[in-house]
């Protein structure tokens, strides 16, 4: 290795070694001389270090000490590890220097690496600039692609994930059970039918082996894109020997609503000596907590320490306090939060807080708050929800001020439906779409045959500062009655219509389409952050239980 003066220039600009040294970066440090070369030669520091210093100036977006690391790098022979090129590419970026950053994977020139480098940037979650680097790549193999997909999968853009396996396949690129894996989870995590049996029917075509795996991931699939039913066919015709598959049918089971079904199938795992895990009771718990079976759940979580030995987890807690406190057995699931033995985590008490709206408890909702220690906007919906329910508009006033204070904004309401092959997403009150007016009038004309057959809107679920007839429009823009006037423009008389939404539907919109199925006689089926509510002759599937 050959090393210039300390006046001597590289292509990283003049450099003098002991001048390195920052808060920052590792002390390069000279331990002795080659006799015969007079080469030095170095402690060196451990690459993960240089990772953590390379992280920090990309926080930092401190370029100049980036630069300097950079050129250690060099200096080191630690250039071609994948990890660090990944985090000089995302320091790069970090300090806006994208062309700096491209020209560093420029250099990396075996296909192994690549894809190393990509997977590293996926990792970190800097999904935009992999596909940055993906798009330079000069060859691409089906490790690439399935590292780009599953990276778009981790990070919830399933719509570009779905995108990039489509592009795949017109690249001649064959997918493998790796590939059909992660895009199955798009597809369950979209709710989107059509994209799940195209998928489906490409696996068959293709003859991809199921493994447990796959086999879990096309149960998981069909049952959050509606059909449960497919599920459980798919579920008896693969094999069995893998407790993931029965969690996937169970879990499933779970989200429809179908407790006794879950508890069924729990029946025949034990029967089939195969043993129940972690996962598995969680599933169980869930479909007790949807359909109110409050001793069922308790037997189940019992059993699965006296029977089983697996100790309960937050999740497992979680899962029975939010199971008592469905059930109004609010005061329980606080007596179960206090003997817990481990901290209880946020998802506990917002659990515990949404209880406390439903059923009115103003004093255990306050302790909740109290403990969660950073409230995001759905926190401070759930409590102004509360007082108003309790008709305390002050103090519903309090936390709309203090919302407004801290500029916390309710999360907004994200509803989409699948026709045909495609995805339309719906904001709360959105304008943007391009049919917007024939959405809005068939909305309209929906609402009013709604009024007619008995609907009234809640408006006390709206904050009490403007009329009566404000709060009605309010209520009527939400997401899913969007999405749903968009589904009978679109669709023909007597289809079901499925929608998914990225919050718990309110109860507005739930009497509201009860209504509206018995109205146009037609089957509609929302699937909400919770689970799925399947609309028919004016009644529903959770039987108003969720």
């Amino acid at each position: 290795m050959m090393m210039r003066s300390q006046h001597g220039a590289n292509k990283f600009g003049y450099l003098q070694f002991d001048s390195l040294s920052s808060p920052f970066t590792p002390k390069l440090t000279c331990i002795n001389f080659n006799a015969t070369h007079k080469i030095p030669t170095f402690s060196l520091p451990n690459h993960t270090i240089l990772h953590r210093v390379l992280q920090r100036c990309g926080v930092s977006m401190d370029l100049r000490t980036a630069t300097k690391t950079h050129a250690r790098l060099v200096v080191l022979g630690f250039a071609a590890y994948p990890s660090l090129v990944a985090a000089l590419i995302s320091t790069y970026a970090h300090c806006h220097q994208p062309h700096i950053a491209l020209r560093v994977f420029s250099n990396v020139s075996c296909l192994f690496n690549m894809n190393l480098v990509i997977q590293s940037l996926l990792k970190a979650g800097q999904c935009d600039l992999a596909k940055k680097v993906f798009v330079k790549m000069p060859v691409r193999d089906v490790v690439t692609w399935n590292s780009m997909i599953g990276g778009y999968v981790k990070s919830s853009r399933l719509l570009d994930a779905l995108s990039l396996f489509r592009r795949m396949l017109s690249a001649q690129v064959e997918p493998d059970g790796f590939t059909f894996a992660s895009v199955a989870t798009a597809c369950a995590r979209l709710g989107a039918l059509c994209n799940a049996k195209w998928v489906h029917e490409l696996m068959v075509q293709k003859r991809v082996e199921l493994n447990y795996i796959l086999s879990a991931a096309l149960i998981d699939m069909y049952a959050k894109c509606g059909r449960i039913d497919v599920s459980r066919q798919v579920f008896e015709e693969v094999v069995r020997d893998h407790v993931s598959v029965w969690n996937a049918m169970i879990g499933g089971l779970a989200i429809h609503g179908l407790a006794v079904d879950a508890t069924g199938v729990f029946s025949r795992m034990e029967m089939e000596s195969v043993l129940p895990d972690s996962v598995t009771f969680i599933g169980i718990l869930t479909a007790c907590s949807h359909c109110g079976l409050v001793e069922e759940g308790r037997k189940y979580f019992d059993m699965m320490q006296n029977r089983y030995m697996i100790q309960p987890q937050l999740e497992h807690y979680g899962t029975l306090v939010d199971l008592l406190g469905r059930a109004g057995r609010v005061e329980e699931a606080y007596a179960v939060i206090k003997v817990m033995p481990m901290e209880p985590d946020v998802v506990i008490w917002r659990a515990l807080l949404s209880a406390c709206r439903i059923y009115r408890k103003k004093e255990l909702g306050e302790v909740s708050v109290a403990n969660i220690s950073r409230l995001e906007s759905g926190d401070f919906v759930l409590l102004s929800n509360m007082y108003c329910s309790l008709k305390s508009w002050d103090s519903a006033e309090r936390v709309r001020q203090i919302m407004k204070m801290g500029c916390v904004r309710k999360n907004r309401g994200k509803s989409w439906i699948e026709l045909g092959d495609r995805i339309y997403q719906f904001n709360a009150a959105d304008q943007s779409h391009a049919e917007m007016k024939s959405i809005y009038r068939v909305l309209g004309g929906l609402i009013k045959k709604a009024k007619l057959g008995g609907f009234t809107p809640l408006t006390d679920l709206v904050l009490m500062d403007v009329s009566e007839e404000e709060k009605e429009e309010n209520l009527m823009f939400h997401s899913e009655k969007l999405a749903l006037a968009y589904g009978v423009l679109k669709s023909s008389p007597g289809t079901k219509i499925r929608i998914s939404k990225n919050l718990r539907i309110c109860l507005d919109c739930h009497n509201w389409i009860k209504i509206v199925s018995k109205i146009l006689n037609r089957e509609i089926i929302v699937r909400d952050r919770v689970r799925f509510h399947q609309f028919e002759g004016g009644v529903c599937s959770c039987s108003d239980y969720w």
